[in-house]
């Protein structure tokens, strides 16, 4: 039998892919906003494409703000695009 492949929805693009080519973006129960890399932090997630494009799409629909329940500081989305390179 196969394993099952988790899939998760960008939230800025929208498109279904494998979990693990995907970042996760949490909110900490700290209500601290950051990149998850490991993908197993605590706290509530949204899942984008590794692409800075897909970052910010996300930011502009308001697709992160909505997943996470929170608003996104200039300097978080600052970072998170500097990571993605």
């Amino acid at each position: 039998m196969q394993k099952k492949i988790p899939m998760r929805k960008c939230v800025g693009c929208g498109e279904m892919k494998e979990k693990k080519e995907m970042i996760r973006v949490i909110k900490t129960p700290e209500d601290e906003i950051v990149l998850d890399t490991t993908g197993r932090a605590n706290g509530r997630g949204a899942y984008i494409c590794s692409s800075k494009e897909c970052l910010l799409k996300a930011v502009k629909n308001k697709g992160l703000e909505r997943s996470l329940k929170a608003q996104i500081p200039a300097d978080v989305l600052e970072r998170m695009e500097k990571e993605l390179g």
